[in-house]
This record gives C-alpha cells, structure tokens and sequence, in this order.
C-alpha cells in the first residue's frame, strides 16, 4: 500500500487513475453499461434504508454511550457495596473514549483490507458482548474495562462516512452524511433520560439491557439486508470467482497489480495517521487544542448528574433529561456552521482575489475557543451560587453551543488543508481527542474539592483561554506554515 493512499479512500478515484494502463488486460472491474453488484447503481430505496440503518446504529451507540452519565455513582456505589469513588464514576463514563481513541485505528485498515460487511459485523458482535458483559459485571473495574471494550467496538463514526461515499455520488451525500451526524445527537439526548428513568424504577442493570436488545437489533437488520459496499472487496471477491470459472490465474482487481500482502495493507494504514501527525506542526497544535476543547464535553457529563441530583434534589431521570439542554445547544451550533461556515469561507476568498485557503474556515473556531473558558467558568459560579435550574441549564447549552463552534470548523479546515490525507489527519485528532477525553476530566474532582466549583471550574477554562490564539496563530500565518509540512503544502 502506497504511503500516499487515504484511510477510506475513494477507490473510483484510484481506478480512473489507472485503468488506461494498456498493460492490464485481465482487470476485473464494473460493466460500465450498467452492473447490479455496483454499490452506485443500487436502487434509491435501498440506499436509503442503508443510510437509515446506519442512522440507527449512530444512535444506538451514542445512546448506549451516554445512557451511563446520569447511573454512574449509583452502578459504582452498587458494585463496590457503597465505597465509590467520583473519579471511579467519572472514569466509568470517560473510559468509552479511551476505547474509541484505538478503534479506528484497526477498524478503517481493516475496512479497506477485508470490507465493510465483516468488519462492522464483528465490530457490532464485539459491541454486544461488551455491553453484556457491562450489564453482568459485579466489579468497577470489570464494568469499566467492559465499557473500554465497548468503545474499541465502536465502528459507525468511522465506518458510516466511508459507507455513505460507497453507495452515493458526491452530489448525494449532503443530505445522507445529515441524517448520520443527527442521529448521535438524538440518542445523546434522549439516552440519559431513557436510563435515568429505567435505572430509578428497575435498576441500572436493565438500562444497560435496553443497550444490548438496540445493538442486537441492530445487528440482525444487519446480517439479514445489509451488503457488501466497499467496491474493492466487491471485485476481489468477482475476480475470485471468475478465476475458478475460467481458469485464468492472472485475473485480478486493479487494486491487487502492486501485490503488497494485506498484512503489510494493514500495519502500514495503522501507522498512518501518526505519520501524518509527527510531519504536520500545523496538526499538532490543532490537535492539542481540539483534545483541550473536546474535554469540556465530559466534564460537563460527569459533574452536571451529580450537581443536579445532590444540590437540586433531582431524580436520575431528571437529572439525565437535563443534559438535553447541552444536545439543544449543540445542534444551534450546527445550525449556525451550516448557514455562515461557507458564507464566511466564500467572503474571505473572494476579499484575497479568488484565491481560497483552508484558514478561511477558522473565524468561527476562534469565536468559539475565545467564548468557551468564560462559559465554564459561569457554569462552575452558577453551581457555586446555587442559582436557578433554568439559568444552570442555559449556560450548559452555551457551552455546547461553543463547544461545537470550536470543533465542527476545525474537522473542516483539516480536510480542506490535508486533502489526500484527510482520513489519515482526521483520525489522528479523534484517537488525541479520545484520548484527552479520557483522562483529563480526571482533573476536576480534585480542583473542585479544593477550590469549589466557581474557582475550580474557572482554573480548568483557564487551560483553554492560553490555547485559544492558537487558531489565530494558525488563521494568520497558517499558509505560510503549512508549506513545511509534505502533508499539508499547496500543489504548485
């Protein structure tokens, strides 16, 4: 596999690029007068029931996700007879990101290697025995690395993107990637409601129940009336079968020509992603303070149950209905990149004679990562304060208001910028921001103790306030920067 070749990458564009080689007579490939096993001239309905399950799969892993947040201290007061710790609540939650942060690292290689179909099957069979066996742990360590295993199985936000780019042209997809970034919004919306209200009136272990039967039936729809996409894997297995059919050794894929083993396939695109990282200061810098602004997430998830259950005296279910009011705030941010992310873009170009740049893309960013450490640090004075649910709530939704500002313009300057190394760059800032959301909520418990939640909370947004010039630093001279880097330098 070629060091230039993308995680995921399109295998249309790799096929135009070689199919007038006069040299390969005995390339299988589509019939280009039409060809049912091409995934592209599928029927429109099918399609869209793909899409829907795969939307469905978005759910259920980010409600599974999240159904813990508003249970966390009563499963870890349970399984360790009434000796809990917060770190070993907040731990519980944030391990998921720990899990996810490895991933995709094997799940996209092993996408392009053996296929979608078995790849998101055994992800999806490896899903469900974790969330089994989180629902039959009687340890905190054990349901914790039950939620890590849960996390590595993870494959929709890596393999939904890739799979809508199989079956739809690129005219297509706006609408179809919509309808799966949407769907994690809900099930994060709803998940810690749904739980809170099973967990109070029959315990947390049939909330994590409800998880397995959503992942089971999810996995069903999927061995029954999901197909293989990926049109590497459609021709391996075509080429295969005509072999036997006509005894012709020498047919094979276009993709097969370089005879790179699939084990060199695979540890080569597992390394990618930090290749590209240790070549690109530009990705450095952003990914560290994308890992910092992504922490605020979980902080947010792991202290807000607790706040609103033992200083407002909430019920769990109430308690995870609250987090609603981030989900709101999140999609007023999605709204607001929608309608200004490419006006400002197009704006920029056309003020730097027509000539655009990926920097275009940070205005947003910078508001975002400027506004956000004062909306923590509101957030730990309103709980400092004891003011008014409503108000508490309000400032959560702008921190997910901010939160996304701050993220969903970044994931577009990176691809904007990285281009035939999108995959590779984007997957190195989910496996740091996974791993940052891991560990450094860790931190708040001891800062609140000490210091209460007003200054506490104040200290943490303090550790973003020094990172937010960094993309001012980048809007200002990232053009020039990104000249150093193979990875990121304009085509001359």
């Amino acid at each position: 596999m070629d060091e230039t070749q993308p995680l995921l990458q399109d295998t249309n564009l790799v096929y135009v690029e070689r199919e007038e080689d006069p040299s390969n007579k005995n390339i299988v490939d589509f019939n280009p007068n039409g060809d049912e096993e091409n995934p592209m001239e599928w029927p429109r309905a099918y399609k869209w029931g793909i899409v829907s399950l795969l939307a469905f799969m978005a759910f259920t892993v980010t409600f599974t996700c999240m159904s813990v947040v508003p249970v966390a201290t009563r499963i870890v007061n349970d399984l360790d007879h009434g000796h809990a710790s917060k770190s070993a609540s907040v731990l519980l939650i944030t391990t998921w990101e720990l899990g996810e942060a490895a991933g995709p690292l094997l799940i996209a290689p092993l996408s392009e290697v053996f296929g979608r179909y078995p790849v998101l099957n055994a992800a999806n069979a490896l899903f469900i025995i974790a969330t089994i066996l989180a629902a039959l742990s009687q340890s905190t360590p054990l349901f914790i690395a039950a939620r890590t295993l849960t996390g590595v199985a993870v494959a929709s936000n890596v393999l939904n993107p890739a799979i809508i780019g199989d079956i739809f042209i690129s005219e297509q997809r706006g609408l179809a990637m919509s309808l799966i970034q949407l769907a994690p919004l809900i099930g994060g919306a709803i998940g810690p409601a749904i739980s809170g209200a099973i967990a109070e009136n029959l315990g947390w272990r049939k909330a994590i129940w409800l998880c397995a039967v959503l992942a089971i039936v999810c996995e069903v729809v999927l061995l029954t009336c999901f197909r293989e996409t990926y049109k590497v894997a459609i021709l391996r297995r075509r080429a295969a079968r005509l072999r036997r059919e006509t005894g012709n050794p020498s047919l094979r894929t276009v993709f097969d020509i370089e005879g790179t083993s699939r084990a060199r396939m695979v540890w080569e695109a597992v390394i990618r992603p930090f290749t590209v990282l240790a070549g690109s200061s530009v990705l450095q810098v952003l990914s560290m303070f994308a890992a910092v602004i992504f922490t605020y997430f979980y902080i947010i998830v792991t202290t807000l149950p607790d706040i609103l259950e033992t200083k407002y005296g909430l019920s769990p279910a109430a308690a995870g209905s609250a987090l609603i009011s981030f989900s709101v705030g999140s999609l007023i941010s999605v709204v607001i990149c929608n309608f200004a992310l490419d006006r400002i873009y197009v704006k920029l170009r056309d003020s730097n004679k027509g000539v655009g740049q990926p920097e275009y893309r940070l205005p947003l960013v910078i508001c975002g990562a400027f506004t956000l450490p004062f909306i923590v640090a509101l957030y730990g004075w309103a709980v400092h304060f004891h003011i008014s649910i409503s108000l508490l709530l309000i400032t959560v939704a702008l921190i997910g208001v901010t939160l996304m500002l701050g993220f969903i313009p970044l994931y577009a300057y990176v691809v904007d910028a990285f281009g035939l190394y999108a995959a590779s760059a984007m997957t190195a800032v989910i496996v740091l921001r996974c791993s940052s959301g891991t560990f450094l909520p860790l931190a708040t418990e001891p800062l609140v103790d000490r210091f209460g939640f007003g200054v506490g909370l104040s200290m943490i947004g303090g550790i973003s306030l020094l990172l937010a010039p960094i993309p001012i630093v980048v809007l200002r001279y990232g053009p020039i920067w990104r000249q150093k880097s193979k990875y990121t330098r304009d085509d001359e």
